[in-house]
């Protein structure tokens, strides 16, 4: 049996939220549906559809004028978010070592680091293996209502960092020092590994997406 074919606004839905999340269509960008359905080459009824997803999900906002425009991210999603970050990937980093299953986990999160060098010449690609990486370290917990929890920040996650790529943190940079990092999780070393983490992914990036808001 054949998978059955994606309908018009589904495929409306993933292209629209494609230009949101890789920062074609940036934060607080303003959207109309005559814009959108020129650019995809579509009716407005599925477009419509595909921005009533949109709006469910939080990445497009509409007001009382019904303009609609893309979610922005203010300085207080962007503390709130690296504060939230910060919380969980502590806890289930600790954690990685207090099982004493570094080792293990340091493999696990070098295949992601190796994705995300292989990555470095496309911000969204590289953001994307990135999160991915950080999802790697979340899941140690075994914990499905913390991974939960975390998966449904995602799309902010992947938008922020991108604006951190964007405002100065450098990738070559963070791939070694997450190489150094993995290392050093080899070596059974809390201390230093988790320096690592906390200054390239806790500070740097959170510093650099604030800059310009």
């Amino acid at each position: 049996m054949s998978e059955k074919s994606p309908s018009l606004a589904e495929q409306a839905y993933e292209k629209i939220k494609h230009n949101i999340m890789n920062l074609t269509y940036p934060p607080g960008m303003p959207l109309t549906e005559a814009m959108l359905t020129k650019e995809l080459g579509m009716s407005r009824s599925p477009v419509r559809s595909a921005i009533q997803m949109l709006q469910t999900e939080g990445l497009i906002e509409s007001d009382y004028y019904k303009s609609i425009t893309v979610k922005d991210i203010t300085r207080q999603d962007i503390e709130e978010i690296y504060q939230f970050r910060e919380l969980l990937e502590t806890y289930a980093f600790r954690y990685i070592f207090t099982s004493g299953r570094y080792e293990e986990y340091s493999y696990r999160i070098e295949e992601k680091v190796v994705r995300m060098c292989a990555a470095a010449n496309d911000i969204y690609k590289w953001e994307i293996a990135d999160t991915d990486m950080h999802m790697e370290i979340i899941r140690a917990t075994e914990n499905s209502r913390i991974s939960k929890v975390y998966e449904n920040t995602l799309s902010e996650l992947i938008r922020i960092g991108q604006c951190s790529v964007k405002n100065g943190m450098h990738i070559p940079k963070t791939n070694e020092n997450l190489k150094k990092m993995v290392q050093y999780m080899r070596e059974g070393d809390f201390e230093n590994s988790f320096a690592i983490l906390k200054a390239d992914h806790f500070e740097i990036g959170k510093d650099s997406a604030l800059k310009e808001r």
